[in-house]
């Protein structure tokens, strides 16, 4: 995997070390994060709040936890406490509802906004348009720090077709930068079937779950019912 990473950034002129990956392990259970860590992963994603309350402390206290699934207020005292960064802020209120629990915790956390560039009604995130309020909104915040942004294309088989909503995100960057002064360092952006894409159009984190855990329906299975 790194490989296929490395063979990306040469391809667009970029350092490898300006990409990270997330091995997200939704569905997985502790034992598969370990098998991971001892192949030398240090940072995981999960999607829900609720699976990563039962599965992090039956895993080692060494690895670094991001949320890059949708956030629901009442979960944020929880995501606070469990991750080191969530790549899916959506909203001027949970914002501020992680600010509230982040200073309760004397704690800074890192976040990306979900930007939902595509314009699908089924996708969670803010419109293009609304993202710079939001920025503006974010400059009043002390305990959540706005370090970047994060998109999901619409789904599809061939990689190239996400290509053009990173492409996108990443133009909007620029201006979102000049316009508000956040420096905006990182873009979440690109996911198993289409990370190279990704890592060519900039990104700075992957979140790859298929690629490197399996399909997800197969460990379902496996696991039984719940």
């Amino acid at each position: 995997m790194r490989a296929r990473v490395r063979q990306a950034c040469e391809r667009s002129g970029r350092s490898v070390e300006e990409v990270t990956i997330v091995a997200v392990a939704k569905t997985f259970g502790p034992e598969d994060v370990m098998r991971m860590a001892a192949a030398g992963l240090t940072l995981f994603g999960e999607n829900r709040v609720q699976e990563a309350r039962q599965k992090i402390p039956l895993c080692s206290g060494s690895l670094e936890w991001h949320l890059v699934g949708h956030l629901q207020r009442n979960k944020v005292r929880d995501a606070v406490r469990l991750f080191s960064m969530v790549h899916s802020a959506d909203s001027v209120r949970l914002l501020e509802a992680l600010e509230g629990a982040c200073a309760a915790a004397g704690k800074t956390l890192p976040v990306c906004l979900e930007v939902n560039v595509s314009g699908e009604s089924s996708k969670q995130g803010l419109k293009p348009e609304e993202v710079p309020t939001v920025l503006d909104r974010c400059g009043g915040l002390r305990n959540v720090e706005v370090v970047g942004l994060m998109t999901i294309p619409p789904f599809a088989p061939e990689p190239e077709a996400a290509r053009p909503f990173y492409r996108r995100l990443r133009e909007l960057r620029e201006a979102w930068r000049a316009g508000s002064g956040f420096p905006l360092e990182h873009l979440s952006i690109g996911m198993s079937n289409d990370f190279e894409v990704a890592v060519e159009e900039g990104a700075t984190l992957v979140r790859l779950g298929t690629v490197l855990f399996g399909p997800r329906g197969r460990r379902a299975r496996q696991r039984g019912p719940g």
